[in-house]
């Protein structure tokens, strides 16, 4: 079934201030107002959402002028749409693609989704404040990709309103979960759409149950715990012991809770990123000398092993990470469905009592993979178990994607695929870039799923390579 096609009205443009900033920025800080709700937006409550729009700063003989540009002169709008979901876009002067996207001609807006970073920020207290657990409901559902894209919709047409018809139309780029809202983009609102760039983000198109993606997510994670200890063979022993130090002692987090086992091997979410394997082996050599000196973990070690992953302070990351998957079904708890089949079971000891070689037995980490355990292991999200359980529940949720539209589409698209992406499958992403009418995509197995941030010049040159070029 093809996702709702809904009609949005213009955003209301609160505030806008202008800075300069080191770098030679122009950062302009937007707040506009949009309804919860897009398809009952005079009933619906409203959210803020923030946005940053950069350009160049100009400072030619006379000085700069005040005066506005004529919108025939306008730059054209470029929009990053981050990736997690549950994180705020960066200062514009701390974020790598800035100075690449604006040195190509652009004028950019980095985009906070709505319930992350300054957009109507979800914690904790701001989502429990919405009453009984059925409220908290009622309101999370609108938190997913399809809902951030008809807030830049709206937000579009709030800021090309008086742009002349032919230059309304504004660029994207999403990077992971950025991607996948910008494949929603291009099934619900193509006619806002100039061109499109993503980056490590083509989602699996046609499965109704997430369990396929999810199996595939455990297989790479398992091939990562594989090249880790091939590069930290020593860690083998340093991780058992301290799971088995963790299971003792139950050494207690700075925010007062324990340090579980479970909250421990999803370290392994780091694995994806360039160095995150140096990561992952600088904690566990830390802990493992806190242990050789002392006996414990110091509040140092504990303060970083508190913050992989942090989900007290994305809570969204947390509540609609599996719901993100589902459409026309629920995601029932997907990541512990799927780990009761596979190697990383939890019972690692059993397996251990079975193994020949016992000094090489290897204890997995886990990756981007949000369990109910979850719930307990961080102290911001225990209030938020019920709300969570409705959430993995819930049945209707619509579909994030129109595949037919996608077949005929017209949009520009240039797509990074990375080969060795630990979170998003290079199998599922090939098929949706054949599925995509015109995508082009930029293959690489020498880049990881954070190439935007890590390698941002070598992968945008690939993907605007793709766009300036031809391909005979």
């Amino acid at each position: 079934m093809a996702p709702p096609k809904i009609a949005i009205k213009p955003a209301t443009l609160l505030s806008s201030t202008t800075h300069q900033v080191p770098g030679k920025l122009l950062v302009t800080e937007l707040f506009f107002s949009v309804p919860l709700d897009h398809a009952n937006p005079d009933t619906s409550e409203t959210l803020r959402i923030f946005c940053r729009c950069t350009e160049k700063f100009e400072n030619p003989v006379g000085g700069r002028s005040a005066k506005p540009k004529d919108a025939e002169q306008q730059l054209p709008f470029l929009v990053y749409i981050q990736g997690g979901p549950g994180f705020g876009s960066p200062p514009p002067q701390d974020f790598p693609v800035t100075k690449e996207v604006l040195d190509r001609g652009y004028k950019f807006i980095s985009f906070d989704h709505r319930g992350m970073g300054l957009s109507t920020t979800a914690t904790a207290a701001t989502v429990t404040a919405k009453g009984s657990p059925q409220k908290q409901l009622d309101y999370l559902q609108y938190f997913r990709a399809d809902s951030a894209v008809r807030d830049l919709e709206a937000i579009r047409l709030c800021l090309t309103a008086d742009y002349p018809e032919d230059k309304r139309k504004w660029s994207i780029m999403g990077q992971s979960y950025g991607g996948y809202a910008s494949v929603t983009y291009l099934s619900l609102y193509p006619e806002g759409l100039k061109e499109s760039f993503i980056f490590g983000g083509l989602p699996p198109l046609k499965q109704k149950m997430p369990d396929d993606a999810i199996r595939s997510l455990f297989r790479r994670v398992a091939g990562r715990n594989e090249k880790y200890y091939e590069k930290y063979a020593e860690d083998k022993l340093r991780v058992r012991r301290l799971v088995q130090f963790i299971e003792e002692k139950k050494p207690v987090l700075p925010s007062g809770i324990p340090l579980t086992v479970s909250r421990f091997l999803q370290l392994g979410i780091m694995f994806g990123f360039h160095g995150g394997f140096d990561t992952v082996h600088n904690a566990v050599l830390r802990a493992n000398n806190d242990l050789d000196m002392f006996g414990f973990l110091t509040r140092p070690t504990l303060s970083a092993l508190e913050g992989f992953p942090n989900f007290d302070d994305h809570v969204l990351y947390a509540l609609v990470h599996g719901p993100l998957y589902a459409q026309g079904t629920k995601s029932n708890w997907v990541f512990d469905r799927v780990i009761s089949e596979h190697e990383f079971s939890s019972d690692f000891a059993h397996r251990l009592e079975k193994s020949e070689d016992r000094d090489g037995a290897k204890q997995y980490f886990t990756g981007e993979m949000v369990f109910k355990s979850v719930f307990d292991d961080h102290i911001e999200l225990h209030n938020l178990r019920d709300a969570a359980e409705l959430l993995e529940q819930k049945t209707d949720w619509p579909s994030l994607y129109n595949v037919d539209q996608l077949s005929k589409n017209n949009v520009p698209v240039y797509a990074a695929v990375f080969v060795d992406d630990m979170y998003v499958d290079f199998g599922f992403s090939s098929d949706t870039a054949k599925t995509i009418q015109g995508c082009k995509t930029f293959v690489t197995n020498v880049m990881y799923h954070d190439a935007v941030r890590s390698k941002t010049a070598e992968v945008l040159k690939g993907v605007f390579d793709l766009r300036d070029d031809t391909i005979d």
